[in-house]
Parts: C-alpha cells; structure tokens; sequence
C-alpha cells in the first residue's frame, strides 16, 4: 500500500529555512563581545553564523514560493525550535572547551537554552573556560526563545505573515494569544515591543545599582546577561553560584521581574496603552498574583521558623528580611519556571521543599514566557470542578464556565483536560524511564533527582530537587541516553507537546 503525503513538506522546509537564516543573525552579538573583550573564538561564531545562513538557505531553494497550510504549521514550528537549537550548539562544538564541547552536551545546552529550561551541562561556569562571547551566546539563546522563535520571524517576515496565526497558535506557550491588531503580523511586533521594552527597563535598573553602589559585580556585561535571562524566564548565569552571587539589592530587584514575566504580555500591553485595570480584572491573573503571595507566605513562615543556616547566606531561622528573600525569590523563580537560585534550596527542609515542587506544577500564565502547565488551565480545571458538584445537586441546570465574563467553548475545556493528563502521564513516564536509565549504568540517584529531572526538563524550569539536579548542581552526570531523553522533553514542553507529538501520527501525514 503507497502513501500519500498530505503534508507539504516542502514548503514547510523552504521556511524553516528562512527563520534559520533570519536567527544566524543573532551571531551578531557574540561576536560584538569577542571583540570588545578579546578572546580567540571570534571565528568560532562567524563560521556558526555563515553555517546557519548558508543551510537556511539551501533549504530556502526547496521551494522558492512556499505556500504552506494550516497543517503545515506543526512541521514548521517543530523543525524550526528543533534545527535552531542543533546549530545554535555548533558554537559550543567548534570552541572545544570544557564539557560542552561533546555534541549531545552542547545540544543539550543550546536546547536549554532556547527553550528557557536553564537546565545545564556545562561545568564549568566561568571566565577561565569559556569566553565572555560565548557565556553571552549562552544567555542570548535563551532571550530569543523567550517570546518565541516563530513570533519573531511572523513580526518581520513578510513570508509569514499568511498563516501567521496558525504558526503562532502551535508556538505560543498557553491555550493562545489575543489577537491585539487587525494583522496577525502587527501582533507579533506588538508583544515583542512589550518583551524589549521590559527587558531595556530591567537591563537600565540592574546597570543603576552597580552605579550606585548597591551592586558591586553587576556591571554593564553582567546587567545584560541576566537581562536576556530573566524577562524570559531562562535561567542561565554567567555566574556558577546564580544569583547568589550578587547583592541582596540585586536578589530583590529581579522578584518583581520575574513575577512581570510570568504574566500574558497581552495584558502588559494594555497596562502600557493605558488600560491597567484590564490587568486586575483578568481571572488568570488574580489567580497567578493569589499563588505566589499565598506560597510566598508560606514559604517566609517556614524558613522563619526553622533553624536554616548556611556558610554562603548565614542565619536565615529568625531572621525576617532572609526569611523573606529566600522564599519570595524562589517561588516567583519556579513557579513560571525561571529557574534561577539565590541559594541552594536543596539544604531547605522536607516541607519546605515539597512547597517548592509544588510550585514547579502551577507553571505561568498563558501569553507569557512562563513554562509549565498554565495558571490558565488550573483555573479552569477548578471552575469545571465546581461546576460538576453544583450540577451533581441540580442536575437539570445548565451552568457554562466563564473566564471573564465568557462562556468557554467546550470543546476547549475538553482540549485543557486532555493536555493536562498527557503532561502528568509523560512526567510520570518520564520519572520512570530516567530512574531505569540510572540503574542500566550503575549511577546513583536519589527518587527526588529524577522526579525533577522530569518536570524540570518537561517544565522547562531548569534546576530541581535533590543533590544531582539542584540549583548549585546540573545534569552532567546523567547518563547520554537520558541526556537525550531530556532535550525531547525540552522540545516538546516548550512547544506544549501537541505540535510535536501530532508529527508522529499517520493521520497528520495521510489524512
């Protein structure tokens, strides 16, 4: 029996090609800083640079007119994150330092990275391995992953702009994005105009404590390789220790930031037109703000209370203004998944770290850069719930559920329940298959380490719990066949599984 495709893989193809083509001009700013800091890899990114073009446009030539459908957009989005993460890591290849230099390290680093994982590999973190051009390609990746690949390329490519929706739909992290303008094209433009604009502010705020003395180490290249990293909730540091590395001035300004990230652009960009009060009335939102005060809360209570002390942080137990710190710069970094560290939290207590992996669940909210499962999508697993015991005691009543102020389509409701139980039974799936990898080669783990390798790789929250996998730790040590297993979970996590999985369905390339 023949098959027919019913997909135009060409086409699909030819503009894969011209985003790759279109992202090999980000190698600009390596190579801005190898050469205003020195350094002998500068040929390093012009070569990755003339690599991804050239292979851009070699697949560009399949088909010099594309023409795509809406069921090409899944096979454009897929291979796109898939192909800019794979040359995204021939920089890592061709420098040959340290331990990201072995090619599936560095495509577990470069998938990380893109996908805003912040899950790491590299073990040595420093000056002294890796040039300061290639810590910012490191950072930069996942800056450009933040707000979505896809996104950018529909906001400046004309080629794009038909079927725009279609690709930003499978892209965008969440059930979808608000259309803002008549033009799908001036969308795009609209959410990365709020996505620079933030991250500018953040970048000019962190430059300002250094100027004043508030922020020893936080010079100029420092302010712009955590602003790449926190506006899209990524993760990576230049710095081995994070964020613990810098002030306490430093540790309370990036709170709030990584809270604004974790919100749906859309909203900011009312907020910034001049309509804030979209912002309070939004149901999601509410939601978002009641988590992280209520664990933040409960997380300050816990280490308050407890008789935490540390070499690096000193007495936390007692101490309300440390309590405080930790706690609220933990959870706004794991609840939308950002992934940073102040401290190693793996010395926090049974409680308070089972706080912490419930927080890693709620995820961001829908529009935003935030990984996870969606405060979306919990709010209306909880609205159908109630409405499924208030109909238990009125059968005849017909209650719809509403987000504000609209009825949710059912079928929508349908489609949250089902993404929610796949991702709990690929996380589940997943906790087992790394346990299992982990005995095959005699490398000992702890339950907690691959319980977060799971949700932190299918999260893209990065760092989790245990000894192996904790904030001060990495993902070196797993064996290569995991290795690859977590840049899958990666790739799918972030494009939200579907336009992924849906490629390995005979359906969507027969029917």
């Amino acid at each position: 029996m023949r098959w027919t495709l019913h997909v135009d893989w060409r086409a699909g193809l030819s503009l894969v090609g011209t985003i790759l083509a279109f992202v090999s001009l980000a190698f600009t700013v390596p190579i801005v800083v190898a050469l205003l800091y020195g350094g002998d890899d500068l040929w390093v990114f012009v070569v990755s640079m003339l690599l991804t073009a050239g292979f851009g446009l070699g697949l560009r030539q399949l088909d010099p007119d594309p023409d795509p459908g809406a069921r090409e957009a899944f096979f454009i989005v897929a291979m796109a994150w898939l192909l800019v993460a794979v040359f995204g890591a021939v920089p890592y290849v061709l420098a040959g330092n340290g331990t990201v230099s072995q090619p599936v390290n560095a495509l577990f680093e470069s998938m990380s990275g893109f996908t805003t994982t912040g899950a790491t590999v590299m073990g040595d973190i420093s000056f002294d391995t890796h040039s300061r051009a290639m810590l910012m390609w490191r950072q930069l990746t996942q800056w450009i992953g933040g707000m979505g690949i896809i996104v950018l390329a529909v906001a400046i490519l004309s080629q794009l702009a038909v079927g725009g929706a279609q690709l930003m739909e499978a892209e965008t992290p969440g059930p979808g994005v608000s259309k803002l303008t008549p033009h799908i094209a001036e969308t795009a433009r609209v959410l990365w105009i709020a996505y620079v604009g933030l991250t500018a502010l953040f970048i000019a705020l962190l430059y300002a404590l250094h100027l004043l003395g508030y922020a020893p180490n936080m010079d100029l290249y420092n302010a712009f390789a955590h602003g790449f990293t926190t506006l899209p909730t990524g993760g990576f540091s230049p710095e081995a220790r994070s964020i613990e590395a810098f002030s306490p001035a430093v540790q309370w300004l990036v709170v709030p930031f990584m809270f604004v990230a974790g919100v749906n652009f859309v909203l900011w960009w009312h907020v910034i037109s001049g309509d804030p009060w979209r912002l309070v009335r939004d149901n999601e939102f509410r939601l978002y703000l009641g988590a992280v005060s209520g664990l933040t809360i409960v997380g300050t209570a816990m280490l308050f209370l407890s008789a935490l002390e540390t070499p690096a942080t000193g007495q936390i137990g007692g101490n309300l203004e440390r309590s405080a710190r930790y706690a609220a710069f933990q959870i706004a970094s794991l609840t939308n998944s950002t992934g940073y560290a102040n401290m190693d939290f793996d010395a926090w207590s049974g409680p308070a770290k089972g706080l912490l992996l419930f927080a890693m669940f709620i995820g961001g909210s829908t529009g935003s850069t935030g990984g996870g499962i969606k405060v979306l999508r919990w709010l209306v697993i909880l609205k159908t719930l109630r409405r499924e015991l208030f109909t238990s005691v009125h059968p005849e009543a017909v209650r719809p559920v509403r987000m504000n102020g609209r009825a949710l389509d059912e079928e929508a409701i349908r489609g949250i329940y089902a993404f929610t139980l796949l991702y709990i039974v690929i996380f589940f799936v997943g906790v087992g298959l790394f346990a299992a990898d982990a005995a095959r080669v005699g490398f000992e783990v702890e339950l907690l380490d691959v319980i977060s390798a799971s949700i932190a790789t299918l999260g893209n929250i990065g760092p989790g719990l245990g000894t192996v996998t904790g904030p001060m730790g990495g993902y070196l040590e797993f064996p290569t066949s995991s290795k690859l297993l977590m840049i899958l979970y990666m790739w799918i996590g972030r494009l939200e599984i579907f336009p992924v999985l849906v490629l390995l369905t005979k359906a969507y390339w027969q029917s």
